[in-house]
Formats: C-alpha cells, structure tokens, sequence
C-alpha cells in the first residue's frame, strides 16, 4: 500500500465497517461487517482486505473493550476470511455473474457458521471452561448463529452486488 488513496481507502473501510457493527450491535444475529468486508476484499484483494480486517479487529475494541479472546478470534477469523473473499475475487476477476454470486454466499454463510465454530473454540480455551462449560457455550451459540445465517443469506445477494458495483467504478 504505498498512496495516499490506498491508505484512505482503508481507513474509510476500517470506519465504515466500526460504524456499522456499532449502529447494528444492539440486534442479536444482525450484523452488516460479512457483506461489507467480503465484497471489499473480492474487489480490492487479499492484501488491502489484511489491512482493513486487521486494523478493524484491533480499533473496534475502543468501541466494544479491549477483550483478549476476542481479539483472537477478529484477527484470526477475519484475516482468514479476506483470504477466503480476495481468491474468489481473483477466480472470478472481480465480475459477478449469477455462478461466482451462488459461490460468494454459499461461501459467506460457510464462513458465518465459521466465526461461531472458531468462537466456540478460542473462548473456552481461553478462559479455560471445563469440557462440560464448553459444550454449553457452544450450545448456547447456536441462539446466535441461526440469525447470523439468515442476516447473511439476506444481505449477501442484496447488497454485495451493488458494493461490486459501485466499487468498479472508483479509480484506485
């Protein structure tokens, strides 16, 4: 990343996405950061997606606390979805036909179910639950995720193709 755009670009992303988990954080299961951060890094790649999933797993925590377990899972889970986004990004050369569309949400919600599974391991462990706690964290999980899959199978075809878009016309 070496221009001014790229910089600012990023961290009007980085922005964009605090903004949104903080406007949707009080819905349960409702969340806007997989659709907006996924079509970021099918358009812009692999590289400044690390820069925005990083620098937003870390500043959100003036936010939301500076939660240790937490920071685990954002950095590795989202940088691990950029990768995820930015290849698909690169398989289908940034266009959107209905194919790479199917594959895009199949994919999110993959990665939705994903965040949970990760967050069901990285806590327990942690804080270090017994293996009853632990299955009851991951039970309790489950409340969650089923919304979380819904938001995603809603947001996903709505939104991501117009963030394509709108991104394709931007000269950076």
């Amino acid at each position: 990343m070496k221009t001014a755009k790229n910089i600012a670009l990023v961290g009007m992303f980085v922005a964009l996405l605090i903004g949104g988990q903080f406007v949707l954080s009080g819905i349960s299961g409702v969340e806007i950061v997989t659709v907006l951060l996924l079509a970021f890094a099918y358009y812009f790649g692999i590289v400044k997606g690390l820069f925005v999933a990083s620098t937003f797993s870390l500043l959100r925590c003036f936010i939301f606390g500076f939660f240790p377990n937490v920071i685990i899972l954002y950095l590795i889970y989202y940088n691990l979805f950029v990768v995820v986004f930015g290849l698909l990004g690169l398989r289908f050369k940034k266009e959107l036909n209905l194919k790479a569309l199917i594959i895009v949400v199949i994919t999110a919600v993959f990665m939705t179910v994903l965040f949970t599974a990760l967050d069901d391991v990285i806590t327990p462990l942690y804080y270090g639950f017994s293996l009853d706690a632990m299955k009851a964290y991951a039970f309790a999980s489950l409340a969650a995720v089923l919304p979380q899959v819904i938001c995603t199978l809603v947001t996903v075809p709505l939104i991501f193709p117009a963030l394509n878009k709108a991104f394709s016309v931007l000269r950076i």
